[in-house]
């Protein structure tokens, strides 16, 4: 079924219930209270696994090509065999969207290397974890738009592969921590001179009629490519 298709079969958002909420995990939908992992899987031991976010608009799904194709770069670049096809990604993610109540929403995909006696390199054999949930995509209040937030610029310190979407972000906690000390909205970070990006946010400036924004290679991300198409 498409995501066009999912409205008519949608719950009522004013009869839904958050503590309801239902996720995906390795072929089975659950409640969130339901779902469990291993206390050996490798991306709660080690932060070894990767994550995309796809937000819904409409119960469309934005630029979902672009974000597989991420998804996919990532799994490939730590080692984890994709474990399932464009096909299978897909519905499973429409199957999620219609489970929900929300016109807008926020799918997160979180894949790991899976259960395996704890040591830094690969196990030889392990199946992939796969978890996916799905939250209301919340608009930006307008009193926000008109008048903008705090923020705080600190030095970019996580590791040097943003490109990878890695589920390991204690650098991004520490970043956005900073900020909610000193009273901001958001943390700018910066490495050698140059903009990188907010600790959980894209970062995008307007000087003179141009909009200036990171390196499009920094983390590659899917809105990115849509300003500089």
């Amino acid at each position: 079924m498409h995501a066009s298709q999912l409205n008519s079969s949608a719950i009522n958002a004013t009869e839904f219930n958050e503590d309801e909420t239902t996720v995906y995990l390795n072929g089975e939908f659950l409640p969130l209270s339901q779902a469990k992992i291993p206390v050996l899987d490798r991306g709660f031991i080690f932060g070894d696994g990767i994550y995309e976010v796809v937000p819904a608009y409409a119960r469309r799904l934005f630029r979902w090509p672009e974000h597989l194709a991420r998804l996919k770069r990532s799994l490939a670049k730590i080692r984890i065999d994709n474990p399932y096809s464009d096909t299978q990604w897909l519905a499973l993610i429409e199957s999620l969207i219609q489970k929900h109540p929300w016109s807008e929403q926020f799918v997160y995909l979180h894949i790991t290397r899976g259960v395996a006696k704890r040591d830094h390199a690969f196990p030889k054999s392990s199946k992939a974890t796969v978890f996916a949930m799905t939250s209301q995509l919340q608009p930006v209040p307008e009193q926000l738009r008109r008048e903008g937030v705090a923020a705080i610029t600190l030095d970019d310190q996580r590791w040097l592969h943003c490109d990878i979407k890695s589920i390991s972000l204690l650098g991004n906690v520490l970043a956005r921590q900073a900020a909610v000390d000193a009273s901001a909205a958001e943390c700018i970070q910066f490495r050698d001179g140059q903009m990188t990006e907010g600790s959980s946010s894209n970062i995008w400036l307007v000087r003179h009629g141009e909009v200036l924004g990171a390196p499009v290679d920094h983390r590659r991300g899917t809105r990115q490519a849509v300003w500089y198409a």
